[in-house]
């Protein structure tokens, strides 16, 4: 009995050990999945993938709303001379991608993200360009099919606009939100509620008291897009907590 409860207590001990390790250690998230280096197109489902089975922590990708409200996966706010906002589902649908996908849906993109466990689905809801209601109404979208999809688990939500992460935290308390303007001190994401900032990394050079004070905050620390070595081995030296990257071989690499 006595050596049972012994072991027991020294399996937790190392239990506790390595997590509290891991914490420690910055994570690669790929900057709309892993591309550069594959042959993939930047967020597609390729792009998803490959960054998947090279073990990435997260890939990250953009969601924009259709003219009849469907939920597309692209950066920018037109595609191929095509405006995403007013154009409707079936014409984008016949849009593709230089790898030869067709234009992803949320819910195709989800749906493949979903079926592994490893990889976290960084899920930025771009700011509407026609108006307020409509990020509103994206940001309540994509809320709504992660849940609905059931890859609620894996998924973060990261946006520009501080109204769009304070609903996202009001429609999903537990989920993990951060911003990305890099205009918010680390006591007002605090007060808000929110997980964690995202940043430019040209941010965290100009206040790097921002990671320290995150972190006793219990708060997270994300630095966007990171390409280069000297860059990279400056943020894994601060212990940020993930960089967003084009380049995550060398990043995965780096961190060995």
């Amino acid at each position: 009995m006595k050596k049972s409860i012994l072991a027991f207590a020294i399996s937790l001990f190392c239990l506790i050990s390595v997590e509290g390790m891991s914490q420690d250690k910055t994570r690669v998230i790929a900057h709309r999945g892993a591309w550069k280096n594959t042959g993939a197109t930047e967020n597609s489902i390729a792009a998803l993938e490959h960054a998947i089975k090279l073990g990435c922590y997260g890939s990250e990708f953009d969601v924009h709303m259709s003219a009849d409200s469907v939920l597309f996966v692209n950066h920018d706010h037109t595609i191929q001379g095509t405006d995403i906002e007013k154009a409707t589902s079936g014409e984008l649908s016949k849009i593709k991608l230089g790898n030869g996908e067709a234009l992803p849906t949320l819910e195709a993109y989800l749906k493949t993200g979903g079926k592994q466990k490893k990889t976290r689905l960084i899920l930025e809801i771009k700011t509407s360009s026609i108006n307020k209601e409509r990020s509103l109404a994206l940001t309540k979208k994509c809320v709504e099919m992660v849940k609905n999809l059931k890859v609620e688990k894996i998924t973060d939500y990261i946006a520009f606009d501080y109204d769009v992460c304070l609903k996202v935290k009001e429609l999903a308390p537990k989920a993990h939100v951060e911003y990305l303007n890099g205009d918010k001190t680390p006591a007002e994401i605090l007060a808000a509620g929110l997980s964690g900032i995202d940043y430019h990394y040209s941010v965290y050079k100009k206040n790097e008291h921002y990671i320290e004070e995150m972190h006793k905050e219990k708060l997270t620390t994300n630095a966007w897009t990171v390409n280069d070595k000297p860059t990279m081995q400056w943020f894994i030296d601060k212990k940020v907590d993930f960089i967003t990257t084009n380049e995550p071989e060398q990043l995965l690499e780096l961190l060995k």
